[in-house]
């Protein structure tokens, strides 16, 4: 008998936003108080941050309630109690990576590092998730990546790489911030991954993330593989587009 045949049907709500290391465009304020009730009221199960602080020594010196946790963790709370981090960059203050905040227990994760040639650290955080009930683990990979297309490319085949090397029956979900303007990724994760996009699978097209007070341009994405159903989920413009340069993109995912 088919081992699928013993899994529950499980929908999940998955949440994505580049945090901008909890503060609003051009550093002006301090708000990871105010995102972490938005993250809240998501409600969701998943939630891929990118840019988000591990430690920040001068922050924590110098900015009002500023958290003596890693942001993450403070961004987890009670609700998330599983979570992970992804380290990509590193300096004389502190650092900050990528992490997934998890309702279903996190069995493995590990963070590559997808950095080219230059300034720009990125990175890719996989983590291994088993959802109770279900047969299957699931796979959700964060991954926030670089401003250079030819960077894009190579991180994209790093991408292509790490999921077509899973076993190709189980659910794969990635978000993150892709910095793919040109709108070059699609065509890259399908053929290369099995990968779509649940936007773009709805409505034709990505959504505009980036300004959140005005967004111009598709760089936030959700890609998913071996799921029966993915919808996108409409969140309000406000307050996130007071909460950081990216607007965060969310949807509802069945397996």
């Amino acid at each position: 008998m088919d081992s699928s045949t013993h899994s529950a049907p499980i929908a999940f709500k998955v949440l994505t936003v580049n945090v901008h290391k909890g503060f609003t465009t051009f550093n002006r304020r301090f708000i990871l108080h105010e995102l972490r009730e938005a993250v809240r009221g998501v409600g969701a199960d998943l939630v891929f941050l990118q840019e988000v602080l591990g430690t920040h020594a001068r922050h924590a010196s110098r900015v009002a309630n500023f958290p003596q946790v890693p942001h993450y963790e403070f961004l987890a709370d009670a609700l998330w109690a599983q979570f992970a981090y992804g380290r990509n960059a590193v300096y004389d203050n502190g650092d900050h990576g990528n992490a997934l905040l998890s309702k279903f227990p996190i069995t493995h994760y590990e963070n590559h590092d997808i950095s080219v040639s230059g300034p720009e650290a990125r990175g890719m955080l996989h983590c291994v998730l088993q959802p109770p009930g279900h047969q299957r683990p699931v796979h959700a990979i964060c991954v926030h990546l670089g401003l250079r297309e030819s960077h894009r490319q190579r991180q994209l085949q790093c991408v292509c790489e790490l999921v077509h090397g899973l076993p190709a029956d189980e659910p794969v979900v990635l978000a993150g911030d892709f910095n793919d303007w040109r709108n070059r990724a699609h065509g890259v994760l399908l053929r290369g991954a099995g990968l779509q996009e649940v936007f773009v699978q709805a409505t034709g097209r990505p959504v505009r993330t980036f300004p959140a007070a005005l967004p111009l341009l598709a760089l936030d994405r959700i890609y998913v593989r071996n799921a029966a159903v993915h919808a996108p989920l409409a969140l309000p413009k406000t307050p996130w587009n007071k909460l950081s340069d990216h607007a965060p993109l969310a949807a509802e995912i069945l397996l």
